[in-house]
């Protein structure tokens, strides 16, 4: 069973920073994708960074430039581990942000998601 445990969440300034990480632990592949979604207030969750096994990485064109997405993967026993670093946070960057992993085992797609952590931005 996979399991995502998120923490870094909180209430910043306009113009301040916070940093998301999120441990992903249970039987993952190697070859994967983890990423944070949010929702805001009255809206759907949407999409806002994914980062892959390989280092590549994906952003909402509103976070570009401000938020910036890395991974630790997985040795050791070390769990996989991403972190979300967002700086000049606007108002609108409020919202609860999900931490979630995507695979596929034998060509099934599978995908797993945090409990979400409060962001909120205040004027």
């Amino acid at each position: 069973q996979v399991q995502l445990a998120e923490s870094g969440g909180g209430l910043v300034q306009a113009g301040g920073s916070l940093r998301l990480s999120c441990a992903a632990s249970g039987d993952i592949p190697s070859s994967n994708a983890m990423g944070w979604y949010r929702r805001a207030p009255g809206k759907q969750r949407e999409l806002v960074a994914t980062i892959t096994s390989g280092g590549s990485t994906n952003y909402a064109d509103s976070v570009k430039g401000r938020f910036t997405i890395s991974r630790d993967n997985a040795r050791d026993n070390a769990k996989n581990t991403v972190y979300l670093q967002m700086n000049s946070l606007k108002p609108e960057d409020t919202g609860v942000y999900y931490c979630n992993v995507a695979y596929s085992v034998r060509f099934v797609p599978f995908s797993s998601w945090g409990q979400g952590t409060q962001v909120t931005v205040s004027s």
